[in-house]
């Protein structure tokens, strides 16, 4: 089912469509196809993003992974003006600049500017593909801000193997990735390969980013990718915790964002960031509440 069929449905249904029994609504959710594909996407797009946000957050790479959605918002455009799948778009463009920030962005300092340079050049070609294409304007919109009800089987299996291939990635170069992550000094010290380990992660970040911008779109990445690492990063400083808590933050966001989404004709993207950002403040609000008794019990 296309974005605009979905929307059409969801427009049709009203909170007073429904007796509000929980079981009986989730059965009718489910009910339909592009509904349950919604859910198994968003369950895929959870995981990758919790286990390779945690390594965004802790190598300080936010900007990165901003840079890089803008990036596929160019790729999926470009796909759309051939008549192309946008998510081939967004992985080949999201690949393709990944690897020049990896390669000529290694060091902090260097980072930030390698990845403005990426990201102006690519927003430029952004601009030109959408003056190009001649479509509907919801598949635009669809980039920039997701439509995860548009999201078909077949979607479902690409996310499904791309996410499964991202993850495998990141087992397969974890502690020297941790190592790196943590003093890239001392790792490169230690003859890690750090320059090689950050193209690698550049390329898993970009997979991350390419299967996260159908949930939650190009604008709204970070609500994803960034706010439930940011979250386990305040709980715990276990990395194998942390990501579990992350993984678990982005399934629930997401999972209860569509659900809410269900009953009200707005985004669903919108209820998945306010319920992203809501856990960060409520989280940071109590460890900090909890910091400052403890230092006080210190004192006293």
């Amino acid at each position: 089912m296309s974005a605009t069929t979905a929307h059409l449905v969801l427009a049709q249904l009203t909170p007073t469509s429904f007796s509000w029994n929980l079981i009986s609504d989730v059965r009718q959710m489910l009910s339909y196809q592009f509904e349950s594909h919604a859910f198994e996407a968003g369950a895929i797009v959870s995981v990758v993003a919790g286990i390779v946000g945690y390594f965004v957050v802790l190598r300080r790479t936010a900007f990165a992974a901003h840079a890089l959605s803008h990036v596929g918002f160019a790729g999926a455009a470009g796909a759309a003006v051939l008549s192309v799948n946008p998510i081939w778009g967004l992985l080949v463009f999201c690949l393709g600049g990944a690897a020049v920030m990896g390669a000529l962005g290694q060091r902090l300092r260097e980072r930030d500017t390698v990845i403005g340079i990426v990201l102006s050049f690519m927003l430029g070609l952004g601009v030109l593909f959408i003056a190009l294409y001649n479509g509907y304007s919801t598949e635009a919109y669809s980039i920039l801000f997701g439509q995860i009800e548009g999201v078909s089987s077949g979607d479902v299996l690409l996310t499904l193997g791309v996410g499964t291939f991202t993850v495998v990635l990141i087992a397969a170069m974890y502690r020297p990735l941790l190592f790196a992550s943590v003093d890239a000094d001392v790792a490169e010290a230690r003859r890690v390969p750090v320059r090689i380990l950050a193209v690698a992660f550049m390329a898993t970040l970009a997979l991350a980013v390419a299967i996260a911008v159908q949930v939650v779109g190009v604008l709204l990445i970070f609500s994803l990718l960034i706010t439930p690492a940011a979250i386990a990063d305040l709980v715990t400083r276990r990395p194998a915790r942390a990501m579990a808590v992350a993984v678990l933050i982005a399934l629930g966001c997401t999972w209860i964002g569509l659900a809410i989404g269900w009953y009200f004709p707005y985004p669903d993207s919108f209820f998945i960031t306010s319920l992203a950002f809501a856990a960060y403040v409520v989280t940071r609000l109590s460890v900090h509440g909890a910091h400052r008794r403890s230092s006080r019990r210190a004192i006293a």
